[in-house]
């Protein structure tokens, strides 16, 4: 039974969280760079799941395979939801992490830490080899925004949200305790469930 998946990404970082979540449940991930192929898609949703379809269905009419899209970012309360779905090029240049962190504490400069809560939030949406959307789902992990960066494990803002039940920021509490507790786990446990039914129907096999 062919349980493959292309995720709608170049970010090592995600395809890793990916395969360590599906891979133990007997699926292949792989991502844009192992195909070594895909198209550059504009990011004009407004919301996570609106991005996370036009990720997942635009690529899969390139490719002409099943494919995850992906879209995840932080949502800030004190600052209304921002940077929202242009966490990953807050400060302006995408994927600029140093940048992102310097702008986001920032932002929250006199911020006291009881409004300083934050969630991230992953979305994502499969699609099938015709650019037709047949699962999705949407995770959530809660937290609070430090004044100062803590750890060096993770990606993004790991190193400013911390999880409130440890005392500890992502970036502190490592990939292990992460990938249970993150917004990446909490929506693949909710589509897992529809990607096996998919699976058990053949339809991979399309």
């Amino acid at each position: 039974m062919s349980k493959t998946l292309v995720v709608a990404t170049r970010n090592k970082h995600k395809k890793k969280e990916l395969q360590d979540l599906l891979g133990p449940r007997g699926w292949t991930v792989r991502s844009l760079d192992d195909e070594r192929s895909g198209v550059d898609v504009d990011e004009t949703g407004s919301t996570f799941p609106e991005n996370a379809r036009l990720k997942a269905t635009e690529q899969a009419l390139a490719l002409k395979k099943w494919t995850l899209g992906e879209d995840s970012g932080l949502e800030v309360e004190a600052l209304n939801g921002a940077p929202g779905v242009y966490s990953a090029r807050f400060a302006g240049a995408h994927g600029n992490d140093e940048a992102n962190n310097d702008l986001l504490l920032a932002k929250l400069e006199g911020i006291p830490p009881e409004k300083r809560g934050a969630r991230y939030v992953c979305a994502a949406a499969v699609s099938d080899r015709q650019g037709n959307v047949v699962a999705e789902a949407v995770g959530f992990c809660r937290g609070r925004i430090l004044t100062e960066r803590r750890g060096s494990a993770g990606f993004g803002y790991d190193p400013l949200f911390l999880i409130r039940e440890y005392g500890r920021t992502f970036a502190e509490l490592g990939d292990e305790v992460k990938a249970v507790l993150s917004h990446r786990t909490r929506a693949m446990e909710r589509l897992l469930p529809m990607l096996e039914k998919l699976a058990a129907e053949g339809r991979f096999a399309d």
